[in-house]
Protein backbone atom coordinates (compact mmCIF):
# COMPACT_ATOMS: atom_id res chain seq x y z
CA UNK A 1 0.00 0.00 0.00
CA UNK A 2 0.93 3.54 -0.73
CA UNK A 3 2.72 4.87 2.67
CA UNK A 4 1.27 8.23 4.11
CA UNK A 5 2.76 7.93 7.54
CA UNK A 6 4.78 11.46 7.74
CA UNK A 7 6.87 13.32 10.63
CA UNK A 8 4.45 15.09 12.85
CA UNK A 9 6.56 17.72 14.46
CA UNK A 10 4.33 18.66 17.74
CA UNK A 11 4.26 14.26 17.98
CA UNK A 12 0.62 12.68 17.13
CA UNK A 13 -2.18 14.27 18.86
CA UNK A 14 -3.72 11.59 21.50
CA UNK A 15 -6.20 13.19 23.10
CA UNK A 16 -9.14 11.18 22.53
CA UNK A 17 -6.42 8.12 23.63
CA UNK A 18 -5.74 9.71 26.88
CA UNK A 19 -9.79 10.41 27.56
CA UNK A 20 -10.57 6.76 27.26
CA UNK A 21 -7.31 5.99 29.56
CA UNK A 22 -8.81 7.94 31.88
CA UNK A 23 -12.25 5.85 31.63
CA UNK A 24 -9.89 2.60 32.46
CA UNK A 25 -8.69 3.64 35.68
CA UNK A 26 -10.00 1.44 38.51
CA UNK A 27 -11.75 0.05 36.17
CA UNK A 28 -9.19 -2.42 34.19
CA UNK A 29 -6.55 -3.50 36.31
CA UNK A 30 -3.31 -2.57 35.23
CA UNK A 31 -5.46 -0.87 32.51
CA UNK A 32 -4.94 -3.80 29.48
CA UNK A 33 -5.56 -7.52 29.27
CA UNK A 34 -1.45 -7.84 27.26
CA UNK A 35 0.66 -6.16 29.15
CA UNK A 36 3.13 -5.45 25.95
CA UNK A 37 0.71 -3.53 24.78
CA UNK A 38 0.29 -1.69 27.97
CA UNK A 39 1.25 1.82 29.12
CA UNK A 40 4.53 0.46 31.07
CA UNK A 41 5.62 -0.53 28.05
CA UNK A 42 5.29 2.68 25.85
CA UNK A 43 6.80 5.89 26.62
CA UNK A 44 3.97 7.76 28.56
CA UNK A 45 2.71 10.98 27.30
CA UNK A 46 3.83 10.06 24.04
CA UNK A 47 2.97 7.23 22.58
CA UNK A 48 -0.75 6.34 21.86
CA UNK A 49 -2.38 3.95 23.93
CA UNK A 50 -5.47 2.41 22.03
CA UNK A 51 -6.00 1.67 18.11
CA UNK A 52 -8.72 1.57 16.17
CA UNK A 53 -8.32 -0.22 12.72
CA UNK A 54 -5.12 -1.77 10.85
CA UNK A 55 -4.47 -2.73 7.46
CA UNK A 56 -1.69 -4.37 5.76
CA UNK A 57 1.57 -3.00 8.21
CA UNK A 58 -0.46 -0.22 9.09
CA UNK A 59 -2.86 0.98 11.78
CA UNK A 60 -4.66 3.78 12.74
CA UNK A 61 -4.95 4.96 16.65
CA UNK A 62 -8.20 6.27 17.82
CA UNK A 63 -7.01 9.92 17.34
CA UNK A 64 -6.46 8.82 13.59
CA UNK A 65 -2.78 8.96 13.34
CA UNK A 66 -1.55 6.50 10.97
CA UNK A 67 1.98 4.52 11.55
CA UNK A 68 3.71 2.12 9.99
CA UNK A 69 3.37 -1.08 12.81
CA UNK A 70 6.38 -3.30 14.13
CA UNK A 71 4.40 -4.93 16.55
CA UNK A 72 2.00 -6.79 14.38
CA UNK A 73 -0.44 -7.40 17.35
CA UNK A 74 2.52 -8.35 19.70
CA UNK A 75 3.06 -11.45 17.26
CA UNK A 76 0.06 -13.43 15.56
CA UNK A 77 -0.17 -11.06 12.44
CA UNK A 78 2.25 -12.68 10.37
CA UNK A 79 0.31 -11.70 6.76
CA UNK A 80 -0.88 -8.42 7.88
CA UNK A 81 -4.21 -6.79 9.34
CA UNK A 82 -7.38 -7.12 7.41
CA UNK A 83 -5.51 -9.77 5.21
CA UNK A 84 -8.19 -10.28 2.51
CA UNK A 85 -7.83 -14.50 2.17
CA UNK A 86 -7.63 -15.15 6.20
CA UNK A 87 -10.86 -12.15 6.24
CA UNK A 88 -12.59 -13.83 3.52
CA UNK A 89 -12.28 -17.27 4.79
CA UNK A 90 -13.56 -16.27 8.30
CA UNK A 91 -16.64 -14.02 6.37
CA UNK A 92 -17.86 -17.39 4.58
CA UNK A 93 -17.58 -19.43 8.06
CA UNK A 94 -19.16 -16.62 9.76
CA UNK A 95 -22.35 -17.10 7.79
CA UNK A 96 -22.42 -20.90 8.92
CA UNK A 97 -21.92 -20.08 12.19
CA UNK A 98 -19.23 -19.58 14.75
CA UNK A 99 -19.55 -22.18 17.79
CA UNK A 100 -21.70 -25.54 17.72
CA UNK A 101 -22.80 -28.11 19.72
CA UNK A 102 -21.07 -31.13 17.98
CA UNK A 103 -17.94 -31.08 16.57
CA UNK A 104 -16.84 -29.11 12.96
CA UNK A 105 -15.60 -30.59 10.31
CA UNK A 106 -12.59 -27.74 10.19
CA UNK A 107 -11.07 -29.69 13.42
CA UNK A 108 -9.94 -32.80 11.16
CA UNK A 109 -9.02 -30.51 8.77
CA UNK A 110 -6.34 -28.24 10.04
CA UNK A 111 -5.36 -31.31 12.10
CA UNK A 112 -4.26 -33.09 8.52
CA UNK A 113 -3.19 -29.86 7.44
CA UNK A 114 -0.46 -29.05 10.58
CA UNK A 115 0.33 -33.17 10.49
CA UNK A 116 1.54 -32.28 6.44
CA UNK A 117 3.83 -29.51 7.73
CA UNK A 118 4.68 -29.53 11.18
CA UNK A 119 7.38 -32.87 11.93
CA UNK A 120 6.29 -33.92 15.04
CA UNK A 121 2.50 -33.76 14.62
CA UNK A 122 1.37 -37.07 14.70
CA UNK A 123 -1.48 -36.30 16.80
CA UNK A 124 -2.75 -32.70 17.23
CA UNK A 125 -5.25 -30.93 19.90
CA UNK A 126 -6.31 -27.40 19.59
CA UNK A 127 -7.18 -24.43 22.43
CA UNK A 128 -7.30 -20.81 22.48
CA UNK A 129 -4.19 -19.13 23.55
CA UNK A 130 -0.71 -20.03 24.08
CA UNK A 131 -0.19 -20.70 27.61
CA UNK A 132 -3.04 -22.82 27.10
CA UNK A 133 -1.30 -24.84 24.97
CA UNK A 134 1.86 -24.78 26.95
CA UNK A 135 0.43 -25.98 30.38
CA UNK A 136 -1.51 -28.72 28.73
CA UNK A 137 2.15 -30.16 27.05
CA UNK A 138 3.94 -29.49 30.30
CA UNK A 139 0.46 -31.51 32.13
CA UNK A 140 0.45 -34.59 29.11
CA UNK A 141 4.53 -34.70 29.92
CA UNK A 142 4.17 -35.13 33.85
CA UNK A 143 1.42 -37.86 33.49
CA UNK A 144 3.79 -39.55 30.44
CA UNK A 145 6.71 -39.73 32.37
CA UNK A 146 4.84 -40.04 36.30
CA UNK A 147 7.45 -37.38 37.32
CA UNK A 148 6.63 -33.74 38.32
CA UNK A 149 9.46 -31.21 38.11
CA UNK A 150 9.82 -29.13 34.85
CA UNK A 151 12.71 -26.85 33.22
CA UNK A 152 12.07 -24.11 31.37
CA UNK A 153 13.86 -22.04 28.91
CA UNK A 154 12.19 -18.64 27.76
CA UNK A 155 8.98 -17.10 28.35
CA UNK A 156 6.19 -19.67 28.09
CA UNK A 157 2.57 -18.01 29.93
CA UNK A 158 1.15 -16.71 32.86
CA UNK A 159 0.35 -20.15 34.80
CA UNK A 160 1.60 -20.91 38.05
CA UNK A 161 4.05 -24.33 36.52
CA UNK A 162 5.97 -21.32 34.64
CA UNK A 163 5.50 -17.76 36.08
CA UNK A 164 6.29 -19.17 39.71
CA UNK A 165 10.30 -18.73 38.04
CA UNK A 166 9.55 -14.42 38.24
CA UNK A 167 9.10 -11.84 40.48
CA UNK A 168 5.70 -11.92 39.80
CA UNK A 169 4.97 -15.21 41.14
CA UNK A 170 2.58 -13.67 44.17
CA UNK A 171 -0.17 -16.24 44.71
CA UNK A 172 1.08 -19.19 43.97
CA UNK A 173 2.46 -22.24 46.61
CA UNK A 174 5.66 -22.64 47.74
CA UNK A 175 5.02 -26.27 46.78
CA UNK A 176 4.49 -25.18 43.03
CA UNK A 177 7.46 -22.83 42.82
CA UNK A 178 9.60 -25.97 43.73
CA UNK A 179 8.75 -27.83 40.70
CA UNK A 180 10.22 -25.51 37.90
CA UNK A 181 13.44 -24.18 37.46
CA UNK A 182 15.31 -22.54 34.10
CA UNK A 183 18.22 -23.36 32.21
CA UNK A 184 20.21 -21.33 30.05
CA UNK A 185 19.86 -21.05 26.32
CA UNK A 186 23.02 -22.44 24.52
CA UNK A 187 24.20 -23.97 27.86
CA UNK A 188 24.09 -27.74 27.99
CA UNK A 189 26.13 -27.77 30.81
CA UNK A 190 23.03 -25.70 32.58
CA UNK A 191 21.00 -28.58 31.33
CA UNK A 192 23.07 -31.25 32.61
CA UNK A 193 23.36 -29.62 36.20
CA UNK A 194 19.85 -29.26 36.41
CA UNK A 195 18.39 -32.17 34.86
CA UNK A 196 17.71 -35.37 37.43
CA UNK A 197 15.49 -38.19 37.82
CA UNK A 198 12.28 -36.68 38.23
CA UNK A 199 12.19 -34.25 35.73
CA UNK A 200 9.36 -34.64 33.59
CA UNK A 201 10.05 -32.56 30.91
CA UNK A 202 12.51 -29.42 29.22
CA UNK A 203 10.52 -26.88 27.86
CA UNK A 204 12.25 -24.46 25.31
CA UNK A 205 11.68 -21.53 22.87
CA UNK A 206 13.91 -22.82 19.84
CA UNK A 207 15.11 -19.87 19.93
CA UNK A 208 14.06 -16.18 21.19
CA UNK A 209 16.59 -13.48 20.01
CA UNK A 210 19.77 -15.45 20.61
CA UNK A 211 21.39 -17.56 17.48
CA UNK A 212 21.27 -21.28 18.79
CA UNK A 213 24.95 -22.02 18.68
CA UNK A 214 25.78 -25.57 16.43
CA UNK A 215 24.09 -28.26 17.65
CA UNK A 216 22.18 -27.12 20.88
CA UNK A 217 18.78 -27.99 20.28
CA UNK A 218 20.22 -31.70 19.00
CA UNK A 219 22.70 -31.87 22.15
CA UNK A 220 19.41 -31.08 24.33
CA UNK A 221 17.08 -33.48 22.72
CA UNK A 222 19.98 -36.24 23.40
CA UNK A 223 20.40 -35.53 26.95
CA UNK A 224 16.61 -35.53 27.32
CA UNK A 225 16.02 -38.78 25.72
CA UNK A 226 18.65 -40.36 27.61
CA UNK A 227 17.36 -39.23 30.91
CA UNK A 228 13.94 -39.90 30.04
CA UNK A 229 12.64 -36.47 29.89
CA UNK A 230 10.34 -35.19 27.14
CA UNK A 231 11.56 -32.56 25.11
CA UNK A 232 8.82 -29.22 24.35
CA UNK A 233 9.32 -26.82 21.88
CA UNK A 234 7.67 -23.84 22.79
CA UNK A 235 6.65 -22.50 19.20
CA UNK A 236 4.58 -19.56 19.73
CA UNK A 237 6.90 -17.34 17.92
CA UNK A 238 8.88 -19.24 16.02
CA UNK A 239 5.82 -21.86 14.54
CA UNK A 240 4.78 -21.10 11.10
CA UNK A 241 7.37 -17.96 10.80
CA UNK A 242 11.04 -19.10 10.48
CA UNK A 243 9.51 -21.98 8.37
CA UNK A 244 6.35 -23.68 7.38
CA UNK A 245 6.95 -26.30 9.80
CA UNK A 246 8.43 -24.07 12.49
CA UNK A 247 11.83 -24.22 14.17
CA UNK A 248 11.77 -28.38 14.05
CA UNK A 249 11.93 -28.44 10.15
CA UNK A 250 14.78 -25.33 9.95
CA UNK A 251 16.88 -26.93 12.45
CA UNK A 252 15.90 -30.06 11.99
CA UNK A 253 15.35 -31.37 14.98
CA UNK A 254 12.22 -33.34 16.46
CA UNK A 255 11.33 -32.66 19.77
CA UNK A 256 8.29 -34.99 21.98
CA UNK A 257 5.72 -31.90 21.97
CA UNK A 258 5.29 -29.12 20.19
CA UNK A 259 3.33 -25.87 21.47
CA UNK A 260 1.73 -22.98 18.62
CA UNK A 261 -0.36 -20.29 18.33
CA UNK A 262 0.39 -16.43 17.68
CA UNK A 263 1.37 -16.91 13.60
CA UNK A 264 -0.89 -19.87 12.51
CA UNK A 265 -4.23 -17.95 11.93
CA UNK A 266 -2.81 -13.91 11.74
CA UNK A 267 -4.74 -12.95 14.80
CA UNK A 268 -7.80 -15.35 15.20
CA UNK A 269 -7.05 -16.35 18.93
CA UNK A 270 -6.15 -20.37 18.40
CA UNK A 271 -3.46 -22.42 19.66
CA UNK A 272 -2.12 -26.03 19.07
CA UNK A 273 -0.50 -28.91 20.95
CA UNK A 274 1.64 -31.40 18.00
CA UNK A 275 3.09 -34.09 19.27
CA UNK A 276 3.88 -37.97 19.52
CA UNK A 277 1.12 -40.16 19.20
CA UNK A 278 1.71 -42.32 22.47
CA UNK A 279 2.04 -39.06 24.62
CA UNK A 280 -0.96 -37.48 23.24
CA UNK A 281 -2.82 -40.41 23.72
CA UNK A 282 -3.05 -39.50 27.11
CA UNK A 283 -5.02 -36.75 26.19
CA UNK A 284 -8.16 -39.54 25.82
CA UNK A 285 -8.84 -40.00 29.21
CA UNK A 286 -6.14 -39.93 31.46
CA UNK A 287 -5.04 -36.01 31.14
CA UNK A 288 -8.23 -33.08 30.59
CA UNK A 289 -7.84 -30.68 28.16
CA UNK A 290 -11.23 -29.49 26.88
CA UNK A 291 -12.38 -26.07 26.47
CA UNK A 292 -15.71 -24.77 25.28
CA UNK A 293 -14.05 -22.77 22.33
CA UNK A 294 -11.64 -25.13 21.44
CA UNK A 295 -13.28 -25.87 18.16
CA UNK A 296 -14.15 -22.39 17.25
CA UNK A 297 -15.17 -22.39 13.84
CA UNK A 298 -14.06 -18.65 12.67
CA UNK A 299 -10.08 -19.79 14.18
CA UNK A 300 -10.43 -22.95 12.43
CA UNK A 301 -11.03 -21.46 9.05
CA UNK A 302 -8.15 -18.77 9.47
CA UNK A 303 -6.08 -20.97 10.35
CA UNK A 304 -6.72 -22.85 7.28
CA UNK A 305 -6.59 -19.62 5.31
CA UNK A 306 -2.88 -18.72 6.79
CA UNK A 307 -1.37 -21.51 6.67
CA UNK A 308 -2.04 -22.48 3.03
CA UNK A 309 -0.79 -18.58 2.25
CA UNK A 310 1.86 -18.93 4.16
CA UNK A 311 2.88 -22.22 2.19
CA UNK A 312 1.95 -20.79 -0.99
CA UNK A 313 3.80 -17.36 -0.85
CA UNK A 314 6.91 -18.42 1.13
CA UNK A 315 5.77 -16.15 3.87
CA UNK A 316 9.10 -16.99 6.23
CA UNK A 317 11.67 -16.19 3.11
CA UNK A 318 9.89 -13.42 2.48
CA UNK A 319 10.24 -12.60 6.05
CA UNK A 320 13.70 -13.55 6.30
CA UNK A 321 14.87 -11.15 2.95
CA UNK A 322 13.03 -8.28 4.35
CA UNK A 323 13.91 -8.40 8.13
CA UNK A 324 17.50 -8.83 6.55
CA UNK A 325 17.04 -5.24 5.33
CA UNK A 326 15.99 -3.99 8.64
CA UNK A 327 18.31 -5.31 10.64
CA UNK A 328 21.46 -4.73 8.31
CA UNK A 329 20.67 -1.35 8.06
CA UNK A 330 20.16 -0.44 11.39
CA UNK A 331 23.36 -1.69 12.06
CA UNK A 332 24.88 -0.04 8.99
CA UNK A 333 24.01 3.48 10.68
CA UNK A 334 25.16 2.60 14.28
CA UNK A 335 28.24 1.68 12.84
CA UNK A 336 28.64 4.30 10.78
CA UNK A 337 28.04 6.78 13.54
CA UNK A 338 29.83 4.68 15.83
CA UNK A 339 27.20 4.00 18.31
CA UNK A 340 28.67 0.31 19.81
CA UNK A 341 26.08 0.19 22.52
CA UNK A 342 23.51 -0.23 20.57
CA UNK A 343 22.50 -3.23 18.04
CA UNK A 344 19.81 -5.04 16.12
CA UNK A 345 20.47 -8.71 16.50
CA UNK A 346 18.29 -12.10 15.80
CA UNK A 347 16.72 -14.04 13.34
CA UNK A 348 15.69 -11.50 10.21
CA UNK A 349 11.72 -12.53 11.08
CA UNK A 350 11.69 -11.50 14.29
CA UNK A 351 14.87 -8.56 15.69
CA UNK A 352 15.53 -6.75 18.53
CA UNK A 353 17.52 -4.07 19.03
CA UNK A 354 19.75 -3.27 22.65
CA UNK A 355 21.10 -0.73 24.38
CA UNK A 356 24.09 -1.44 26.21
CA UNK A 357 24.57 -0.16 29.85
CA UNK A 358 28.03 1.40 29.58
CA UNK A 359 26.59 4.37 27.72
CA UNK A 360 23.40 5.06 30.22
CA UNK A 361 19.81 3.97 30.77
CA UNK A 362 18.90 1.08 28.48
CA UNK A 363 15.42 1.60 28.77
CA UNK A 364 15.91 5.48 28.72
CA UNK A 365 17.78 5.00 25.60
CA UNK A 366 15.11 2.43 24.20
CA UNK A 367 12.32 5.12 25.45
CA UNK A 368 14.20 7.76 23.09
CA UNK A 369 14.03 5.91 20.18
CA UNK A 370 10.49 5.03 20.72
CA UNK A 371 9.74 8.26 21.10
CA UNK A 372 11.47 9.77 17.96
CA UNK A 373 10.11 6.83 16.01
CA UNK A 374 6.43 7.69 16.96
CA UNK A 375 7.24 10.89 15.97
CA UNK A 376 8.07 10.06 12.72
CA UNK A 377 5.06 7.31 12.11
CA UNK A 378 6.56 4.30 13.28
CA UNK A 379 5.18 1.96 16.24
CA UNK A 380 8.16 0.70 17.39
CA UNK A 381 8.83 -1.20 20.78
CA UNK A 382 12.34 -2.56 19.98
CA UNK A 383 11.58 -5.00 17.87
CA UNK A 384 10.95 -5.52 14.55
CA UNK A 385 8.01 -7.89 14.36
CA UNK A 386 8.16 -8.86 10.49
CA UNK A 387 4.71 -9.12 8.31
CA UNK A 388 4.32 -10.30 4.70
CA UNK A 389 2.95 -7.11 4.25
CA UNK A 390 6.00 -4.73 5.19
CA UNK A 391 6.66 -3.29 1.73
CA UNK A 392 9.62 -1.51 0.34
CA UNK A 393 8.13 1.34 1.37
CA UNK A 394 7.66 0.64 4.63
CA UNK A 395 11.18 -0.39 5.10
CA UNK A 396 12.65 2.88 3.28
CA UNK A 397 10.80 5.14 5.29
CA UNK A 398 11.79 3.15 8.87
CA UNK A 399 15.67 3.23 7.78
CA UNK A 400 15.30 7.47 7.05
CA UNK A 401 13.97 7.15 10.11
CA UNK A 402 16.72 5.63 11.88
CA UNK A 403 19.04 7.91 9.89
CA UNK A 404 17.33 10.94 11.63
CA UNK A 405 16.73 9.01 15.24
CA UNK A 406 20.03 7.59 15.67
CA UNK A 407 22.09 11.24 15.51
CA UNK A 408 19.21 12.39 18.43
CA UNK A 409 20.62 9.00 20.29
CA UNK A 410 24.22 9.68 20.22
CA UNK A 411 23.93 13.29 21.13
CA UNK A 412 21.93 12.68 24.25
CA UNK A 413 24.39 9.62 25.26
CA UNK A 414 27.83 11.26 24.42
CA UNK A 415 26.22 14.59 27.06
CA UNK A 416 24.79 12.43 29.38
CA UNK A 417 21.61 13.37 29.84
CA UNK A 418 19.23 10.98 28.06
CA UNK A 419 16.41 11.28 30.01
CA UNK A 420 16.74 15.34 29.10
CA UNK A 421 15.96 14.39 25.90
CA UNK A 422 12.56 12.45 26.98
CA UNK A 423 9.39 14.17 26.42
CA UNK A 424 7.54 11.68 28.87
CA UNK A 425 8.05 8.83 31.59
CA UNK A 426 10.66 5.62 29.90
CA UNK A 427 9.24 2.25 29.33
CA UNK A 428 9.59 0.06 32.29
CA UNK A 429 10.54 -3.33 32.90
CA UNK A 430 8.77 -6.75 32.43
CA UNK A 431 9.75 -9.72 34.54
CA UNK A 432 13.35 -9.45 36.82
CA UNK A 433 15.03 -12.54 37.36
CA UNK A 434 14.81 -13.79 41.35
CA UNK A 435 17.14 -16.26 42.96
CA UNK A 436 15.06 -18.93 41.29
CA UNK A 437 16.60 -18.68 38.50
CA UNK A 438 18.44 -21.84 37.07
CA UNK A 439 18.58 -23.93 40.55
CA UNK A 440 19.41 -27.23 40.46
CA UNK A 441 16.33 -28.92 41.15
CA UNK A 442 16.37 -31.35 44.51
CA UNK A 443 17.73 -35.12 43.76
CA UNK A 444 14.51 -36.93 42.87
CA UNK A 445 13.95 -40.24 44.82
Amino acid sequence: MANTVKFNESFPDITISNAIFERSKGLIPAHTQTLAKGPTQWIKGIAPKYLARGKGSHVWDVDGNEYIDYNMGIGPIVLGYCYDRVDDAIRKQLSDGITFSFMHPLEVDLSEKIRSIVPNAESVRFSKTGCDATTAAVRVSRAFTNREKVLCCGYHGWHDWYIAVTDRNAGIPEAVKDLTYTINYNDTDSLIQSIDSDTACLIIEPFVFEQEKEGFLQEIKNICEKNGTLLIFDEMWTGFRIAPGGAQEYFGVKPDLACYSKAIANGMPISAVTGRRDVMDLFDKDVFFFTTFGGEALSLAAAMATIDEIVEKNVPGYLNDKGALLKDGYNSIAQKLEMNYTKCFGYNCRTIMTFDATAGNPLEMKSLVQQEMIKRGILWGGFHNMCYSHSDEDIAYTLKAYEDVMPILKKAVDEKNVAGYLKGEPVEPVFRKTSNFNFKPKAGV
